[in-house]
């Protein structure tokens, strides 16, 4: 009786804690906008348990373009977010911050039809983007400004949804060019079309995807953005030392086992891909100048406003990055 008095209030006390742990844990959901490597922080962290470890149950949701992705966070679903195009948004009252930059250069390639054999041929032609406000939009404006040609005017800007649908309205000549990332390169190349130019060697410094929430989401919810953020910043350095791991969950999301796409991606991926983020003021401003002549209150803006540093200041002063440093040694 008395072994078995034990063993009910083992198993109680076991319950319990189990029911606690389950109660620590807090489910969110988290978007990002396209299929390529540049995405794969979120996707590693949620298959490797980073987001768990650190509180947070995190269901990733594909929102089908920047466009669609800025939409979504603005309307506080998804309330965190993968993505870079938040400054148009935010002129317009949505206050959205990043709190962590991932890049500072558009990386996507401009591949053409064949028969086109320089990028002035563009003219009077038809060049697919994602979606107005994305991040291929900005690399477009780069571009055509580049080129000295107008948007709508000179070439026409077609808005044809994500990577896998641009290609296929290339595929069927209802696009010119298009603009592809590194990791639907080896695709595209596949089916014959031709890369001109990567925007990054125009030296045009941006800003490009990041961490993305609200401010009023940010100040109710800073632990869960804070959770949220290491998971995300492991996974990164996670990635960076752990290649055949990485490049199982780059397939799983990515939907591909073509070995030229994962290890186009994953070589990419280290080389573009900083362990630790930094912000990029000087590429916010560039995004404002853009915006100017369309939206006036982009005149007055500061690139300060678009971001909010300190809960990486908090990772610093805590030594985190020091510790992932350690976890991760750069091989």
């Amino acid at each position: 009786m008395f072994q078995r008095v034990i063993g009910i209030c083992l198993f109680v006390v076991i319950a319990a804690a189990n029911a606690a742990t389950a109660q620590e844990v807090k489910k969110i959901t988290m978007g990002y906008p396209s299929l390529a490597f540049t995405q794969s922080h979120i996707w590693v962290a949620k298959e490797q348990g980073l987001f768990r470890k650190y509180g947070l149950d995190v269901d990733p949701i594909f929102l089908r373009g920047g466009q669609v992705a800025t939409q979504a966070l603005a309307a506080g679903e998804p309330p965190i977010v993968n993505v870079g195009t938040v400054i148009q948004a935010n002129l317009t009252g949505y206050n959205l911050v990043l709190v962590a930059s991932m890049e500072n250069k558009f990386y996507q390639l401009v591949f053409v039809r064949p028969g086109i054999s320089s990028l002035e041929q563009l003219k009077g032609k038809r060049l697919g983007i994602s979606g107005f406000g994305s991040i291929t939009h900005y690399a477009a404006q780069i571009l055509l400004k580049h080129l000295n040609l107008e948007p709508n005017k000179d070439v026409a800007l077609i808005a044809a949804g994500p990577d896998a649908e641009r290609l296929g309205a290339m595929n069927a000549g209802k696009l010119d060019a298009s603009f592809f990332n590194l990791s639907t390169a080896p695709i595209a190349r596949k089916l014959g079309f031709i890369d001109l130019l990567q925007i990054a060697d125009l030296g045009v410094e941006v800003q490009g995807n990041g961490l993305a929430t609200s401010r009023a989401y940010l100040k109710s919810n800073r632990d869960t953005v804070k959770s949220a953020m290491k998971g995300y910043l492991e996974a990164i350095h996670f990635i960076h030392a752990n290649k055949p791991e990485s490049q199982k969950v780059f397939a799983k999301y990515m939907r591909t086992n073509d070995p030229e796409v994962l290890e186009s991606s994953y070589q990419n991926y280290v080389k573009t891909i900083p362990r630790k983020p930094s912000f990029t003021p000087k590429g916010i401003q560039f995004i404002l100048d853009m915006l100017a002549p369309q939206m006036p209150q982009a005149k007055t803006a500061k690139s300060e406003q678009f971001f909010d540093a300190s809960l990486m200041n908090e990772f610093e002063k805590e030594g985190f990055f020091v510790e992932m440093a350690k976890r991760y040694p750069a091989k």
